[in-house]
């Protein structure tokens, strides 16, 4: 009988290990970025590599031979122009840091897209221009954002958008080449090099400490964002707000909300029907005031924002965040990139 406990405990104990591994593994896994994918195909692979590692938000590249009829392809066999291949570089990138909007304006920056089967002075099948995909939702931004850049030419654009069908590794020797290589041949200039090291900074945002948030902020601004309070329907900065742009934080400078998502409620405050990112604001029970309210407020700044409720436009989800113009600054779009914020403009084309 003793026995039996014995083993019946080890069990128990080996059991509750395996479900802590698990859960472990749950967390860690809910815990990493989300990564993705997406592919170019701007002539010689090693300059466009070289180009997309700069850009922060991007967290790997490699080179390879993309879209081809044989298997394994050999650089020489890629070369020979009988295989279908195009030099193409994989760029892993977080969505978060980095939007895919974004990416292809830079990567627009290092081809001419109306030249046919040429980049620079490499000419061949391989040096076509391209954008492969592996995720469907990929295909109208990609569309959408191709179109919008293709105003800027007056020819023609000669840029394949596809599926990715294959995609093989090249050979080591072409992997990071101008890293190992630096003054190799290149058809992309060293100035865009250096544009793309900085065209999207990392800004972090953190919130003042009180005697700078009170030096800093107007009295009606500290009473709503740091002691709960409530401006006056009609009679705030934005609530008849019609230009394009984008509301950030007053407190912290984070971007919170879009032109594009705001509607006009009637309620006399500024109305959104989603943020930017759900994980940049955080929602509280409100009992105040004898009734029962959802509140919203910033996470970075803990800046109190102002209420969700249900009642917003069903075809755009059908919530509406309420906030007051004292929590925010407004920039409009033309101001938009010389205040750090560039990397937002995609989402005002989002109608």
């Amino acid at each position: 009988m003793k026995k039996i406990k014995n083993i019946i405990v080890i069990l128990l104990v080996f059991i509750g290990g395996q479900l802590n591994a698990q859960s472990m593994n749950i967390t860690k896994k809910t815990e990493m970025k989300e990564q993705r994918e997406i592919y170019f195909a701007g002539g010689c692979f090693w300059g466009t590599e070289h180009f997309m590692k700069q850009i922060q938000g991007v967290v790997s590249t490699e080179v390879g031979y993309a879209n081809g009829n044989i298997q394994n392809p050999t650089y020489e066999q890629v070369c020979s122009n009988n295989t279908g291949f195009a030099e193409t570089v994989k760029v892993d990138y977080l969505p978060e840091s980095v939007k895919l909007e974004f990416l292809i304006d830079l990567f627009f920056k290092t081809i001419d897209p109306t030249s046919v089967n040429r980049q620079g002075g490499d000419i061949g099948t391989q040096y076509r221009t391209g954008i492969y995909y592996t995720d469907k939702a990929d295909f109208p931004v990609i569309q959408a954002t191709v179109a919008k850049l293709a105003k800027n030419y007056s020819k023609p654009l000669a840029i394949e958008i596809k599926p990715l069908s294959n995609f093989y590794k090249a050979e080591d020797y072409h992997q990071d080449y101008l890293d190992k290589h630096p003054n190799g041949y290149c058809h992309i200039s060293p100035e865009l090099f250096d544009m793309a090291k900085k065209a999207n900074p990392q800004q972090t945002y953190h919130k003042p400490d009180d005697a700078t948030l009170r030096a800093k902020l107007t009295p009606e601004q500290y009473a709503v964002t740091q002691q709960n309070a409530t401006e006056r329907a009609f009679k705030n900065e934005y609530w008849n707000e019609e230009r394009e742009g984008i509301y950030v934080d007053i407190t912290t400078g984070e971007p919170l909300f879009v032109s594009t998502d705001k509607f006009d409620s009637g309620c006399g405050w500024p109305s959104f029907s989603k943020p930017i990112d759900n994980t940049l604001i955080k929602e509280n029970t409100d009992k105040s005031h004898g009734m029962i309210r959802t509140e919203v407020r910033s996470k970075t700044g803990d800046a109190h924002l102002g209420h969700l409720f249900n009642d917003g436009p069903r075809a755009k989800g059908g919530l509406r965040y309420c906030i007051n113009s004292a929590s925010l600054r407004f920039i409009p779009k033309e101001k938009m990139e010389a205040e750090g914020y560039a990397k937002y403009l995609p989402l005002l084309d989002k109608k």
